[in-house]
């Protein structure tokens, strides 16, 4: 199934999306676009920090960054979808635990890779904030905030999808979120 919502689409209607009654777009696909406007934040930032031998090359890890959390903006209701798709099977289908627990995996991988951008996010955040234009310091301390913010949010996604389960992406997610605490 296609994702409800397109990137396209204004915020206003992204927003009533979030706040309907139906279950996705939710948490995984709000972290993952604010850790996109995080990246945005910090490109903008740097691409205005005009002496600043780092910028360019700043504003390009950014910009792949926010593409590539659009992306995952919209993986994560597909992947949810999915979800609540094996949790509609019969309760005594034979199939239906395995099929649950294999959605649940696939669904933990984009919050894993949302954590993944969101401190990659963080590090160029707090170095646009050090060594960039002072003028555009508080800009890059809010795309700061919001990377940890969407890190924290999925790293705890990651958790859930994986409750019960002795996996090493628990620990990973939770790890990147306390790094994104690190370079504030």
């Amino acid at each position: 199934m296609a994702a409800s919502f397109s990137l396209q689409d204004p915020v206003e209607q992204f927003l009533d999306r979030i706040a309907s009654a139906e279950p996705a777009p939710a948490g995984g696909s709000v972290a993952a676009v604010a850790v996109a406007m995080a990246a945005g934040l910090v490109a903008m930032a740097a691409r205005l920090a005009h002496e600043w031998p780092k910028a360019s090359e700043v504003v390009e890890r950014a910009e792949a960054l926010r593409s590539s959390l659009a992306t995952l903006a919209l993986a994560d209701e597909d992947a949810y979808t999915k979800v609540i798709e094996a949790l509609r099977l019969p309760p005594d289908s034979p199939s239906r635990d395995t099929e649950v627990a294999a959605a649940l995996s696939g669904a933990a991988d984009v919050p894993l890779a949302v954590a993944e951008a969101a401190a990659e996010v963080s590090v160029l955040a707090a170095l646009v904030a050090q060594e960039g234009n002072d003028r555009l310091r508080g800009d890059a301390l809010v795309a700061g905030e919001l990377a940890e913010a969407g890190a924290r949010g999925a790293a705890e996604l990651v958790a859930i999808n994986l409750a019960g389960r002795d996996d090493p992406r628990v620990r990973r997610a939770q790890d990147l979120a306390a790094a994104t605490q690190r370079y504030r």
